[in-house]
């Protein structure tokens, strides 16, 4: 990344005085033992004032993101749906024809991006993602769990599966390939990688878990339910330590990073790209930041789901559900990924934070409340 990227924190407006408050949290957990590594950056007009590397990480290391990959994703998806190529009320099917098996021909190209599609539980390994035919066999195979549309309920990976062959399908370009060659090269990002090649493994933090989790009967003294199980095990996280799952380019949550680049990521979201290069046009920045969910809630907490394309919207009062913090304005947006990583940008300061850890805490009440943490103390960084 180029040198003229970064700034000191004073120059883009941000008080050193809070930005110490920030840096002095994201290493407590790191400083306890807690989490092996931990990497924090906050950008503003289009550049880095604040860059910072704690136990294992240097600011050579990339962390996966897991599914704050998911607006990478859809940013690439953009693209199309500015030229023109994609349109959000496509029928998947119409693009994907053996998709529309056991009743998902109703399916919308929309309802992908916003978790409304019905199939959130749908089985796919990462490496079938490298044989059509394999790719071709799971769509058919999958079946909705409840009519699309009708629902919120998040899918960990499944939709944007389908986002990354619609890309392939609509552009005769690899899916990897043009997140490469149409998003992070223009922007100049050298540190983001959605397929990790090869040469680029030595720099990749192995992913571990510490703490333990919750019981139920804790849960329950709490106030709060007891988290559904899902696709993101133990297992699935670690597997993001093999080198041949890092480079498939998992579209749902496979994006590897170090803080700075993923900040300024998250700039070219606001601005529309960096350095002079406009990738979104305004019209496109608008519309992928409308909230198309409505009413409908998230099954957990009961909270507005406010889900624009591809991208989490902080919203109402219960924003520190969708991963903001307390002093987010409603306007930020972004999207938060497995083991705590945060990535977003609050059009009301401009300010952008990226927080990496390769540390998944089993606790995650504990891993809950320290995002929402570094998200308040970082969105209050403005002088």
């Amino acid at each position: 990344m180029s040198e003229s990227r970064f700034t000191d924190a004073e120059s883009l407006g941000l008080d050193p005085t809070k930005v110490a408050a920030l840096l002095k949290r994201v290493a407590r957990e790191v400083d306890e033992g807690l989490l092996p590594a931990a990497q924090v950056a906050l950008a503003r007009n289009g550049k880095v004032g604040v860059f910072e590397s704690f136990g294992t990480a240097t600011a050579e290391s990339l962390t996966p993101m897991f599914s704050a990959t998911k607006a990478i994703t859809s940013a690439a998806a953009w693209l199309l749906f500015q030229a023109g190529d994609l349109a959000e009320d496509e029928l998947v099917v119409d693009i994907i024809p053996e998709f529309g098996s056991n009743g998902k021909g109703v399916v919308t190209v929309q309802q992908l991006f916003t978790h409304t599609a019905g199939f959130p539980h749908a089985p796919f390994r990462p490496l079938q993602w490298l044989n059509k035919d394999e790719r071709s066999d799971r769509y058919h195979q999958w079946r909705l769990s409840w009519a699309p549309g009708t629902k919120f309920e998040y899918h960990p990976s499944s939709s944007m599966w389908v986002i990354a062959e619609l890309i392939e399908r609509r552009s005769g370009i690899a899916f990897t390939d043009f997140v490469r060659d149409r998003v992070i090269a223009p922007l100049g990002l050298q540190n983001l990688f959605v397929g990790l090649p090869d040469s680029e493994n030595y720099r990749a933090l192995n992913c571990e878990h510490s703490g333990t989790a919750l019981t139920a009967a804790e849960y329950t003294k709490l106030g709060l339910p007891v988290p559904p199980e899902s696709e993101v095990t133990e297992d699935a996280i670690l597997s993001f330590n093999k080198p041949e799952i890092r480079a498939v380019g998992v579209p749902g949550g496979g994006g590897y990073a170090n803080a700075a680049d993923l900040a300024l990521f998250h700039q070219a979201l606001l601005h529309g790209g960096l350095d002079g290069v406009e990738l979104w046009s305004e019209d496109m920045r608008n519309s992928a930041r409308r909230i198309r969910t409505g009413e409908l809630k998230d099954m957990m907490f009961k909270k507005l789901a406010n889900r624009g394309l591809g991208l989490i919207i902080s919203g109402d009062e219960s924003r520190s559900f969708r991963g903001f913090g307390k002093t987010n304005s409603p306007e930020a947006f972004g999207h938060n990924g497995a083991g705590g990583q945060l990535a977003w940008v609050d059009p009301a300061t401009g300010i952008s934070l990226a927080y990496l850890t390769p540390g998944h805490d089993r606790n995650s009440i504990r891993q809950g409340r320290r995002g929402v943490a570094i998200s308040s103390l970082a969105a209050d960084c403005a002088l």
